[in-house]
């Protein structure tokens, strides 16, 4: 199979290209940017599959910029699946978010997306995310040109940018956290790769929403990322009472510490084989890697500090 994947610096992108190329009896992959026109020249008949990841993602929120997140995440991915259908691609995949519902994480209530859940995106990135979706659902062919609009939830794993980071950062720099627990829905890079393959193999259309097997649990996370580190971490139920207070006054405590997931019924596509990578391991992995500690990390290491 032959796939063009947007977006050359792309997180995503680059990951998927990478899982990809572990079959390269299976698949051709290309990446192309989009960030001038001479992507309008390419050749796109060739193609099985286009997976569209390129966005603006992390910019900085105001008027000013509402005309280039509407450009780039709707303008451009319709003006692409237009000359994608026009030249025979038969299957076109396009990276969307959980930002189109408009929902954060919520202390003490139970946010869940279910199929019933309506889209009410309250960012330029969520607003622009849905209004693509849109243009490509009055594009698809169910016959000729099948889309997959993919809903992921946070994204995590080595070197990604984002919350994940950030979290990570700040728990190798902090010695106590709120005694808090709460349930997030979240995906590890591979796991969400290999959904993407599994979608490809399949030419698969519709609305996916992938995320690991397990909800996440910020203690848990936060614990495991400071074991990996070698760092003590204490947890405060004082600091989570004092949270409490000012839950509805400081937005950064919901995001952290708020419940936010996906119903789990919307996320079984094939049984959950697309999660090949477990909780405990995925942030092994990704916090060694970005440490660049593998070669240091010895089985009895990891038994010892992670409890296994």
């Amino acid at each position: 199979m032959r796939i063009l994947i947007t977006g050359e610096k792309s997180y995503i992108g680059l990951k998927l290209k990478q899982w990809l190329n572990q079959w390269p009896d299976r698949y051709e992959v290309d990446n192309i940017s989009l960030k001038n026109d001479v992507w309008k020249q390419k050749d796109l008949s060739i193609y099985d599959s286009i997976i569209h990841v390129a966005a603006i993602v992390h910019q900085k929120e105001n008027s000013n910029s509402r005309n280039t997140f509407y450009l780039v995440n709707r303008d451009l991915t319709k003006a692409l699946a237009l000359k994608a259908k026009s030249s025979g691609v038969k299957h076109f995949v396009f990276l969307s978010s959980m930002s189109v519902y408009g929902l954060d994480g919520k202390i003490g209530a139970e946010v869940i997306i279910d199929k019933n859940t309506p889209c009410n995106p309250n960012t330029l990135y969520g607003k622009s995310k849905l209004a693509a979706e849109f243009e490509l659902k009055k594009i698809m062919d169910e016959r000729d040109f099948k889309v997959a609009i993919v809903r992921p939830p946070m994204v995590y794993g080595p070197d990604c940018p984002g919350n994940y980071a950030r979290l990570s950062k700040l728990v190798k720099r902090s010695l106590v956290f709120p005694e808090y627990e709460n349930k997030r829905s979240m995906i590890y890079i591979d796991n969400l790769t290999e959904f993407i393959r599994l979608i490809i193999d399949t030419q698969a259309q519709g609305l996916f929403f992938p995320q690991n097997k397990e909800y996440v649990n910020i203690k848990d996370l936060i614990d495991l990322i400071a074991k990996v580190n070698s760092k003590r971490i204490y947890f405060s139920t004082l600091l989570s009472k004092i949270m409490n207070l000012f839950k509805n006054r400081i937005e950064i405590f919901n995001k952290v510490f708020g419940n936010l997931t996906y119903n789990q019924e919307l996320s079984s596509h094939q049984n959950f084989n697309y999660c090949i990578t477990e909780f405990k391991e995925s942030i092994i992995n990704s916090e060694l890697r970005n440490m660049n500690l593998e070669s240091r990390w010895s089985h009895k290491n990891e038994d010892t500090a992670i409890g296994k």
